[in-house]
């Protein structure tokens, strides 16, 4: 009479448990694995999905031996049930770009506010107000968000740095406007490494929206003469780029120079090395004559 094989016993790879262990567990070989891999109890599986999945029970797992797609199934769901899923899912769909809405609308009525508030402070209260209820609503819609944008596009013109390139490049040609112009400089510092300043989001964005009220200021302080409340605004921002620009281009060729006539000292550092060549060459002296004695 042939003998009859048994079949391997099971062996659950989560819980290392035996089928011989628990007579009534329901057993799953829901991959292509063999051997130790190829069996697990159905509740370890769910607890192992549940943990891989992270609450989108609708999320695709596979085997992490063989990679096989685990194929799960759903009870049928009423009427209702289903309904609302679909909901559930469209929903889950359609917020980002509801989100990403509410934030483009609410960037651009800010816009407009402020715009408005721009047009007021240039040209005055009372007329600010009279030229808008004159003009075409559709045209304040338009309009009125251009003015920071533009205001913020103007910021990123980085004028004075041509200024400063065109100054270094014929310096020797200049005059000496700047203490240390036209001079030969030891070295040429490497671009980027005098210290300019980066552009910065914030620091544009808020440069570039306070500007309107700078001007406004600058130009009541200087030209408080002009009656005219747009030309004296605008006479103020010109003022006021222009000395800024001018202490900007100052400021950075002054780091320039820093930069370019700084020095190493020697390891370590003695005093006569930092108070001059003069004190240091009297040290020397000092030594030769000792050295002689």
């Amino acid at each position: 009479m042939a003998c009859v094989e048994e079949p391997p016993e099971k062996h659950c790879w989560v819980c290392f448990a035996t089928e011989r262990e628990d007579r009534v567990a329901e057993w799953v070989s829901p991959c292509r694995c063999k051997g130790c891999t190829k069996w697990i109890h159905q509740a370890c599986l769910q607890r192992w999905l549940d943990e891989k999945q992270k609450g989108n029970s609708g999320g695709a797992v596979s085997c992490p031996q063989c990679g096989t797609e685990y194929s799960i199934v759903f009870p049928k769901m009423g009427p209702l049930v289903y309904f609302l899923q679909q909901v559930d899912r469209a929903l889950s769909r359609a917020s980002p770009f509801a989100a990403a809405g509410v934030v483009v609308g609410t960037v651009y009525w800010s816009a407009v506010t402020y715009g408005a508030v721009t047009v007021m402070q240039v040209v005055g209260h009372k007329k600010g107000l009279d030229v808008m209820e004159r003009a075409d609503p559709l045209f304040l819609l338009m309009g009125l968000p251009t003015i920071p944008v533009m205001l913020v596009l103007g910021k990123m013109i980085r004028w004075e740095d041509y200024i400063l390139r065109l100054w270094q490049r014929h310096s020797s040609k200049l005059q000496l406007l700047v203490p240390g112009i036209g001079r030969p400089l030891p070295r040429v510092p490497v671009d980027g490494s005098n210290g300019g300043d980066h552009l910065s989001v914030s620091r544009t964005l808020c440069g570039a929206l306070i500007f309107p009220s700078v001007a406004s200021l600058v130009g009541r302080l200087i030209f408080s003469r002009v009656p005219s409340s747009l030309q004296r605004t605008v006479l103020g921002g010109i003022a006021f780029v222009v000395m800024k620009g001018v202490l900007k281009v100052y400021f950075k060729q002054q780091q320039y120079l820093t930069q370019a006539n700084r020095h190493i000292l020697n390891y370590p550092v003695r005093e006569r090395d930092i108070d001059g060549e003069g004190r240091s060459e009297e040290g020397e002296d000092d030594t030769e004559d000792s050295g002689n004695e």
